[in-house]
């Protein structure tokens, strides 16, 4: 049995008068995708596309209008306690350390909440555990104005994992970041998966971070989105950023491309 199970849905976006018809926004038409555990699936597609509405429709954030989306064997229609995000913009509270930052989601989260105050100090080593192992050893107590953008984003992707999530879900984080940044974070976000085994749903823009990352790279049409291609990634992990540069992902990078540049054209 699939861990997500996305089957036919449909979204429509209403206008700001919220009438049932008419001129309301067709997001997503007819899509589906099924996903294992402990796998890590990217989606691709012309900018707005529905990439970001389908996460939110699988987290519980927003509900479909047709279709069903069953996660962990049950139909999602609420928000989910088993997920972790990450967004763009890192989005750390500035009036709170860049360890309690990490923590707010075990001060939200059941059970979590219910013990935190009374297991603050394991909840602290925790924060730390993650922080070190994301390059931020020492620096839990610094404000996040006193962090580079990377550093923030590091941050939020402890913030995301803190709770032991079942499902990542990650809009672009590393979109603004230069680079070299965006890269290094790469394998950061690898290892971070590697060591804790877990299912994530990556929204892209970059190809290269899609077959870099993703067990499967999924193609999403223009507006309505709906999925069109699939492509299996069968490098093996550890991935390295030399891996890149092989003919084989050359041409896989390119394909993906190709996909999504006719998709642009019949949107």
């Amino acid at each position: 049995m699939s861990f997500i199970d996305i089957e036919h849905i449909d979204l429509v976006y209403r206008n700001s008068d919220g009438d049932e018809v008419g001129d309301g926004t067709l997001a997503l038409s007819d899509t589906s995708l099924k996903m294992d555990k402990g796998e890590f699936i990217a989606l691709v597609g012309p900018s707005g596309c529905g990439k970001s509405t389908l996460l939110k429709v699988v987290a519980g954030l927003i509900r479909a209008n047709k279709g069903k989306v069953v996660v962990a064997g049950q139909e999602v229609t609420k928000p989910l306690k088993i997920v972790g995000m990450a967004f763009q913009n890192a989005t750390l509270l500035p009036w709170r350390s860049t360890r309690d930052n990490v923590l707010l989601p075990l001060e939200i989260v059941e059970p979590h909440r219910t013990n935190f105050k009374s297991d603050r100090a394991k909840y602290e080593a925790m924060a730390d555990d993650l922080l070190e192992t994301v390059g931020l050893a020492g620096f839990g107590d610094r404000a996040p104005w006193q962090l580079s953008g990377g550093m923030q984003q590091r941050a939020q992707l402890c913030r995301a994992l803190v709770h032991e999530p079942d499902l990542l879900l990650l809009d672009e984080p590393f979109g603004a970041l230069d680079a070299f940044t965006r890269e290094e974070l790469w394998d950061v976000l690898q290892e971070l998966c590697l060591k804790r085994k877990c299912t994530v749903m990556l929204v892209t823009h970059d190809l290269r971070e899609a077959v870099y990352l993703a067990d499967t790279v999924y193609v999403m049409s223009a507006r309505p989105g709906r999925v069109i291609q699939t492509r299996k990634i069968d490098a093996p992990r550890p991935r390295k950023l030399d891996d890149m540069y092989g003919q084989d992902v050359v041409e896989l990078i390119h394909d993906l491309r190709h996909h999504i540049n006719v998709a642009r054209s019949e949107g």
